[in-house]
This record gives C-alpha cells, sequence and structure tokens, in this order.
C-alpha cells in the first residue's frame, strides 16, 4: 500500500511501526464555532482512510483531540458574555453531532486539552530542562526553535529565508522572532492553570504533542490534518517531539487539499461560507461523502450545489441499482447452470473489487475507487435489462452484495432503506378491498396488489388493473415494473 508523505513529498510503502497495527492521529477542531465544509472534508477524508486501513485487516487506534481552550474560544466567550468553557462545551457537542451526521466513526480516544494540562506541563518542563525552552519575566514559556537543529523538515521551510512576523507572533521577550509560546501567562478574565512558571494556559501547539505522546507513544504511524497546518502548527508538534523525546512524532504525515466554492477561496467576505450543518440539513450524508470522495483528498476541492445535485443522482442511481439486484434475485429466481450473462456479470464484480482495492491501495485514490462502484452499477444495470425473467440468484446477490461493502468502506451506507421505501399500512385495507385479501402485514398486501393487478392486466382487464394502480397512487406510491417484475416505491416529490 502506498502513502504519500507530506514530509519526503512522495509515495512510499506503508511500514506500520507494529506489524498489523496502524497508531493514527488527526489535529481535531478548535470549538468556538461551527465547523466548516472545508474542515468536513478534512475529517472524512481521514474517516475513509481509517475504514479502509481496518478494511485490509490493520487494527488502527485512532486519536482526534478537541482544542477547548484558545483565543477564538476566549473572544467569543467575551462578546456572549459566557465564560470559555460554557463555549468550549457547547460546541464540542455541536461538533460530535454533525460529525454523526455525517457519519464519521468516533475517535477511540478524544482528548481534550483541558483535561491535559499535567501532560502538556511535563514535556515543558523537560524542554526547559533540555535547554529547548525558556520561562520569561512575564509568566510565559517560549520554544527555542533554533535549539531543534532539525526545524524545517516538515515545511521544507529555512528560518533565515522567513520574515519576522509571518506567521509568527513578535515580542520582545522572545530570545528569537521564530519562537513560540509553550505556555501562555493568564490575562484577567482567561481561563488559567497553576504552573511552575505561574498562572496560565497552554500554547496550540503544545497540546496534540503532549497529548500524542501520552496516549500513543512516539512516533505514531499517521499524524494528519489539513495543508493550511503544514507550518507552523504541525512543524511545531514535530520539533518539540524531537527535542523532548528524541524521536521523530511521526512516520508518516498526511495532509488534505483546500476546498473552494465555485473555484473560488471561501471566505465570509465573499458570501460563499458554508459550515457542514447548513450542507447536511440540504443535502443526505452519502451526497455530501460522494461528492467529496470523487476528488483525491490531496488535490483541491471544487464545491458547488450543482455538484452537490450531481452527486444526488449519484446516490440514488447506486441506492436503485442495489435495491432493483436484490428485488430481482427475490422475484425471479434461477439457479442451476450460468448463462454468458450472468458469468459477465460475475466477472464484473471480481474487477470491480480488484479495481476498488487497487485505486485505494494507491494513496487512498477515492475517485478511482468511485469509478470502479459504477462501473459495477452500470454492468449490473445491463444485466438487469438483458436477463430478464432469467435472473440467477447468486451472483445477482454477490453484485448486490459487493457494492454494499465497497460503498461501506468509502462510508456511504447502503444498507439502511429510507423511511421513504416503508410502505404504508394503508395498503392492507386496499388489499381487501381491491384484491379480496388483508394480509398480516403491509409488504404482504402489496405483493397481493401487484399480483392481482398482474392477472387483470393479463386477463386484458385493464379497468380493474387501472383502478388498482390508481387505489395504489392514493397512498402516495407507483407502481415500479421491472425486468424482473412490479413493486411499489414511494413518489419523488
Amino acid at each position: 500500500m502506498l502513502v504519500y508523505n507530506s514530509q519526503t513529498h512522495r509515495k512510499q510503502e506503508l511500514e506500520p511501526i507494529e506489524p498489523g497495527k496502524i497508531r493514527m492521529y488527526v489535529c481535531g477542531p478548535t470549538v468556538y464555532d461551527q465547523i466548516h465544509i472545508g474542515n468536513g472534508r478534512t475529517f472524512l477524508s481521514f474517516d475513509v482512510i481509517r475504514r479502509y486501513l481496518m478494511f485490509k485487516g490493520y487494527e488502527v487506534t485512532f486519536a482526534q483531540n478537541l482544542t477547548d481552550v484558545d483565543d477564538k474560544i476566549i473572544n467569543r466567550a467575551n462578546e456572549q458574555g459566557r465564560t470559555a468553557a460554557e463555549v468550549a462545551e457547547e460546541f464540542s457537542s455541536k461538533f460530535i453531532e454533525q460529525m454523526h451526521r455525517f457519519d464519521i466513526l468516533d475517535p477511540d480516544i478524544r482528548p481534550r486539552a483541558t483535561r491535559e494540562i499535567e501532560a502538556m506541563q511535563e514535556m515543558i518542563s523537560l524542554l526547559i530542562e533540555q535547554g529547548n525552552a525558556y520561562a520569561v519575566p512575564s509568566g510565559d514559556v517560549y520554544f527555542s526553535v533554533r535549539s531543534d537543529h532539525s526545524y524545517g523538515v516538515l515545511s521544507g521551510r529555512d528560518l533565515d529565508q522567513l520574515r519576522a512576523g509571518e506567521r509568527v507572533e513578535v515580542n520582545d521577550e522572545k530570545r528569537d522572532p521564530f519562537d513560540f509560546a509553550l505556555w501562555k501567562a493568564a490575562k484577567p478574565g482567561e481561563p488559567s492553570w497553576p504552573s511552575p512558571w505561574g498562572e496560565g494556559r497552554p500554547g496550540w501547539h503544545t497540546e496534540c504533542c503532549a497529548m500524542i505522546h501520552r496516549y500513543l507513544g512516539t512516533p505514531i504511524d499517521i499524524h494528519g490534518g489539513g495543508a493550511d497546518l503544514i507550518f507552523p502548527h504541525h512543524e511545531n508538534e514535530t520539533a518539540q517531539a524531537m527535542c523532548a523525546w528524541h524521536a521523530p512524532l511521526a512516520n508518516v504525515w498526511m495532509h488534505t487539499g483546500m476546498l473552494q466554492i465555485n473555484e473560488e477561496k471561501m471566505s465570509k467576505s465573499l458570501g460563499n461560507f458554508y459550515t457542514l450543518k447548513e450542507v447536511l440539513d440540504r443535502y443526505p450524508a452519502n451526497a455530501v461523502r460522494i461528492l467529496m470522495l470523487q476528488t483525491h483528498y490531496r488535490a483541491p476541492l471544487d464545491f458547488s450545489f450543482d455538484r452537490l445535485d450531481g452527486a444526488v443522482s449519484s446516490m440514488e442511481r447506486l441506492l436503485s441499482c442495489v435495491k432493483n439486484l436484490r428485488w430481482a434475485a427475490h422475484a425471479a429466481p434461477q439457479d442451476g447452470n450460468l448463462t454468458d450473462a450472468d458469468r459477465s456479470l460475475g466477472e464484473a464484480v471480481d474487477a470491480a473489487h480488484a479495481e476498488f482495492v487497487a485505486s485505494m491501495d494507491d494513496d487512498f485514490n477515492t475517485a478511482g475507487g468511485l469509478a470502479a462502484i459504477f462501473g459495477l452499477v452500470t454492468a449490473s444495470n445491463k444485466y438487469l435489462a438483458e436477463a430478464a425473467g432469467s435472473i440467477e440468484t447468486a451472483v445477482t446477490l454477490r453484485a448486490a452484495d459487493t457494492l454494499v461493502e465497497l460503498c461501506g468502506v468509502l462510508g456511504i451506507d447502503l444498507t439502511q432503506e429510507s423511511a421513504d421505501d416503508d410502505l404504508p399500512a394503508e395498503l392492507v385495507d386496499l388489499a381487501a378491498e381491491r384484491a379480496g385479501y388483508a394480509g398480516s402485514s403491509a409488504a404482504e398486501a402489496a405483493e397481493a396488489l401487484l399480483e392481482a393487478r398482474a392477472q387483470a392486466r393479463k386477463a386484458k382487464d385493464w379497468g380493474t388493473a387501472d383502478a388498482i394502480r390508481d387505489g395504489i397512487a392514493t397512498l402516495g406510491l407507483i407502481v415500479e415494473d421491472t425486468a424482473a417484475g412490479a413493486r411499489l416505491r414511494r413518489k419523488k416529490d
């Protein structure tokens, strides 16, 4: 399996530190507001990477933090006349809620910065003892960037070529403009904790490094996040690890590309800023996942609602294909000698599975994986149209099961039928009226109605057939005639 390492700028074979196991960490959100769809794209990408590693048989331990103390949280709390803890708790819960709506798997470990202060202070103390950090009279503690001779190894930045103040905070107490805060002295009204250097709170770059070391050990197999985190955040993280524990923080660094809206940068000032909640309120999670996975995780993603509408159609095509395969297998089964059409579908199933794995093994190429899935959809639909009444049960169900399995690896759930597909209980009364049948379930009543309609059509009793169809329509259903026979489904709005 090849994985692109942001540090080496090349694909390399994934070689777990411990055979069969992967320790993986992805930077979580700063919880001061709803996350935007760019954040959602990053978390989705690593969810799929995690799912695929599990599919390949790895035992994955996945950790993701919540930054619940930060300048942005404090500023939002001051704006609203609330405590920072109240803001952080509200948006921590809302973040987790949106992750569940987006079908993102919960992490195995979800540390919160405010509960890991002791681990951070231990790391800071170690860095001070070793000469890699220093405290200043104000109570701040800074990491001495030039004490790490490998600084820049991740981002490729040369400190001597960077201007002081470029993405770093200039402060007269610093020994070097590029030194960054490990501990920030408390200001009036801010949350703080006691420390050897006085009341204060951790710096942002300190949090993940200390939590990774505590819960996963260092180095870990994979550290991930958005491309905007490479410098300075991830560069500063790995510098702390190298100095504190004399080992890299991670063997492989992975980063997702940025998200654009209609080929423009997403920005509130441009009026094209969307939260994940806003999008999921309008579109099903499966469709949003399909749209985002059509682009490789490292490439820029162009998001538009036109493309999202297209993803809805793709999702419906997937759902319809699986339902048609299962319906055909049960409605018109024929086991025995395989026909050329049966063998062709079986070969298409094998080819799709192999193509999916080959694509995903090549740095988690979800676009190629989706192409393999929809190739099988095309082959399946062709089979259903041509095989008609001679459906071979085993190969048809295997095609359906393969589509469900491969989509499941991408977090696209085809196993749960929509509530819109539920048949109304009123079908029982209609069946009793039109077909002389009062079944114990709506499904049995539906079968009786369809059989009665088929018999009427066979006898050319069009009035009865139309009356059954019209009665079904009053319940918000339509009769769908397929190659394998008729069935009922909800009308589309």
